[in-house]
């Protein structure tokens, strides 16, 4: 009895050892493969990781790039718009220059048309010929150094402006006198008297003609362009 025992014994020692084998590897099995799957899912992690790192990066340098792209431009068009304005400012000063010369030209060509302007009328013999205050002018004309043949253009430059009455005044400007000096006072550089004597007057206004326009034909020739000398 105790043999046959001993036997079935042994015999279930043996089997539950080897059930537990079978266990142990079975369950032994399952763990390796756990491990197996969770060093692949650790390294598909990681892999995963290191991508989405790298698109950051490129994605940061992206930006970078773009933004200094974007400074660039605008500093390309800074400094464009500076080429610009200063391009549009020296045509501008130029267009300026250029019709300040034309006008200057324009200017010189009417006085150096004016200056050669030859009276062609009659010319008086002597200051005989005239009367009054048109005497006493021809007379200060001759005085001053021009010719008698400028007396023509002087009395109708005057006979325009005063009628060559010494008491002749402009009320509206205040021009006074035989040359309508305006101010009429400006006439004291000669006299005190300039109010009342016609050769102060006329002393005034041959020293006015000769300053700026030479001659009294020079000064009609303005006068008959602009209506005023």
């Amino acid at each position: 009895m105790s043999r046959l025992w001993s036997r079935f014994g042994v015999r279930g020692v043996a089997l539950a050892l080897l059930l537990g084998g079978v266990g142990g590897g079975y369950y032994l099995g399952e763990d390796r493969e756990a491990q197996q799957h969770s060093i692949e899912a650790e390294s598909a992690f990681d892999a995963q990781q290191a991508e989405w790192d790298l698109l950051r990066e490129r994605h940061a340098a992206h930006i970078r790039a773009t933004a200094e792209q974007r400074a660039a431009e605008a500093e390309a068009a800074r400094k464009a718009a500076e080429v610009a304005r200063a391009a549009a400012e020296r045509a501008k000063k130029a267009e300026q220059a250029a019709s300040r010369k034309r006008e200057r030209e324009k200017q010189e060509k009417e006085e150096a048309e004016q200056a050669t302007k030859p009276y062609t009328g009659p010319i008086p013999a002597s200051c005989n010929e005239y009367s009054g205050n048109r005497k006493i002018g021809c007379a200060l004309l001759l005085d001053a150094g021009f010719k008698i043949a400028e007396m023509p253009c002087l009395d109708k430059l005057w006979t325009k402006e005063s009628g060559w009455n010494h008491k002749a005044e402009n009320t509206s400007s205040g021009a006074y006198g035989i040359p309508q000096a305006l101010p009429g006072n400006k006439m004291a550089s000669v006299a005190s008297d300039w109010k009342t004597s016609p050769a102060t007057q006329i002393k005034w206004g041959l020293g006015y003609v000769k300053g700026r326009y030479d001659t009294p034909c020079g000064a009609w020739g303005f006068f008959q362009d602009k209506g005023f000398y």
